[in-house]
């Protein structure tokens, strides 16, 4: 994919219509259908690249052209730490390692080179954090100009770390969907959106974090557990196995587990109970604020990707997160508490496991 043409990077995955790195929208303006990348990832290992570092190292595997100028902080390369715990190893993939603090980096080091390179000069986001404060900080690497909009609630270093990249922050009221439903009617007025949800690029940059799991472990492991809010960090991990499969170097696909907070967990509901069980979710208070999403945009791709691996997901209550927020710490590892949902998880799950942590403790108060 490395040679994708700009006008066949994306397809809408209802009417099929062609866009490329400069799509702006949330939708397919002629169907309203979203946007996917429009051919599969592919990993070539005689095409890894010695000299650069973290994603970059898989350029090949990535949808953009091969002259364009990566936009780059240092993103991936994370450590794969293994820990004994309760007479088995767990490998914690540490994304909180990242240059924002979060996994969103690697996507949206992809994007704002794609964004750049498409001469896009301004463009906006709507986050509850993390993603906002990757957008804002790849958006000042670029040279273009960046408007966030967060949850009024969202924790106070992350809207800080926003705003140091000099981005503009519009506090929303209400729950993350005001952000987000906020955003939509700025791009209904004329604004590009730069969404980590929508673009569907960033999923190739997520990608990458499979393909570092592989090399550190020189295997696939049998199972990988991550929060789940949107779902794009699953997705992209899902079709990095999927391409290291392809190319021959793993017999088989880790079972993803996703896990949730049981305050807001509308894609453990439709699993557990069907569609009605979306009748049930609410956009509930969670400490877990980084995946308190209620309307997950790929959430049919998410439960896809679950179901191919073979894996399942997970809904997790306060205390359990919160907990778990306390026993990684204890174990030298400080994360956000959304990272927390993970540990819970691990009870359930056997054989070799990799447990993503997606963000840094410093960027949310005191649990």
């Amino acid at each position: 994919m490395t040679n994708a043409s700009a006008g066949s990077v994306f397809k809408c995955t209802n009417c099929g219509r062609p866009y490329g790195f400069d799509f702006g929208r949330a939708a397919c303006p002629v169907c309203g259908g979203i946007l996917d990348l429009s051919q599969p990832l592919v990993f070539d290992p005689g095409q890894l690249d010695a000299r650069a570092h973290g994603v970059w190292r898989y350029r090949h595997s990535l949808p953009l052209p091969a002259d364009v100028e990566p936009v780059t902080l240092g993103e991936g390369g994370t450590p794969l730490v293994p820990f004994s715990l309760g007479g088995r190893t767990v490998h914690f993939k540490l994304e909180l390692a990242q240059p924002t603090g979060s996994f969103k980096d690697r996507g949206m080091a992809v994007m704002f080179t794609a964004l750049r390179a498409a001469g896009v000069s301004e463009s906006i986001e709507d986050s509850s954090g993390n993603a906002g404060a990757s957008f804002a900080g790849y958006a000042a690497r670029a040279g273009i100009r960046a408007r966030v909009f967060v949850p009024e609630a969202a924790a106070g270093p992350k809207r800080a770390q926003i705003a140091a990249y000099g981005a503009e922050v519009v506090a929303v009221p209400g729950p993350r969907s005001q952000a987000a439903e906020a955003a939509l009617a700025a791009v209904q007025s004329g604004a590009h959106y730069g969404s980590h949800v929508y673009n569907p690029i960033g999923l190739a940059g997520n990608a990458t974090a499979a393909y570092e799991i592989w090399e550190q472990l020189g295997r696939a492991p049998e199972t990988v557990v991550l929060p789940l809010g949107h779902g794009t960090l699953l997705i992209g991990l899902h079709r990095g196995f999927k391409a290291l499969k392809a190319a021959g170097l793993i017999e088989r696909l880790p079972r993803i587990v996703g896990v949730q907070a049981l305050a807001c967990a509308p894609i453990w509901a439709v699993q557990r109970y069907g569609r009605a069980g979306l009748a049930m979710v609410s956009e509930g208070q969670t400490a877990a604020e980084g995946i308190r999403v209620v309307h997950p945009v790929r959430g049919d791709t998410v439960l896809s990707a679950v179901a191919e691996s073979g894996g399942g997901l997970v809904a997790v209550d306060e205390p359990a997160i919160l907990a778990g927020h306390n026993a990684l710490a204890r174990l030298g590892l400080y994360v956000e508490v959304t990272s927390a949902v993970v540990w819970e998880a691990l009870a359930g799950i056997t054989g070799e496991v990799v447990a993503i942590l997606t963000g840094s403790g410093l960027k949310t108060p005191a649990a």
